[in-house]
């Protein structure tokens, strides 16, 4: 299955949460969309919810299922705990944390600027918005992109870098200095659900 490209506020009401990261789709209609919105009241089953979360987690950080479950595969690979090192790598996609470091208003936004090879990982330029960056490595605007208006424009928005990431709004540059712990990791996400799904 292709990744998503159709209308994101529709889908945020469908699932329930702001996959922008802003609010703003759910601040007027809080339910989801459809004639029968705002009235339903349909109970869902157990694999209803572990999909509907993995859903959630899915497009939140805009991976194709394909992706996903090679992800997954990954992170049962590795020590610790199944849905919190799932999330973790989730997390260290560059495009995500592109837009964690305020880069890009959304992840869709952070995903262009990397494909557009605006972005450099330890000075080489990395067009692959799934490229796994490692704690220690830092991520830069290239020279020739630092003008970009829309850099800037996110740049200005930002009022939050997360704790594992250093940044420097005048050299425009960052530095994945470790992994994240869960709590700092999006609260709304049951990851024992998603773990429950694939274990099926």
């Amino acid at each position: 299955m292709a990744r998503y490209t159709g209308p994101s506020w529709k889908l945020s009401r469908r699932l329930g949460i702001s996959l922008s990261g802003t609010g703003k789709e759910l601040e007027k209609r809080p339910y989801a969309p459809g004639q029968h919105g705002p009235n339903q009241r349909k109970k869902l089953s157990e694999y209803g919810l572990q999909l509907q979360e993995k859903q959630k987690l899915r497009h939140m950080y805009g991976v194709n299922e394909r992706q996903f479950r090679n992800t997954f595969s990954n992170a049962s690979k590795m020590q610790g705990i199944l849905g919190e090192n799932f999330m973790i790598l989730l997390e260290s996609r560059l495009d995500n944390l592109v837009y964690r470091l305020g880069l890009a208003r959304t992840r869709r936004a952070a995903r262009q600027l990397v494909n557009h090879g605006h972005i450099l990982v330890d000075g080489n330029r990395v067009d692959i918005p799934s490229y796994r960056v490692k704690p220690g490595q830092t991520i830069a605007v290239r020279e020739k992109s630092r003008n970009l208006v829309t850099i800037k424009e996110a740049i200005e928005a930002t009022t939050f870098v997360p704790e594992y990431l250093t940044f420097d709004a005048e050299k425009l540059e960052g530095t994945y200095t470790r992994l994240p712990e869960r709590s700092e990791l999006p609260a709304e996400i049951n990851e024992a659900f998603i773990v429950e799904f694939y274990s099926r």
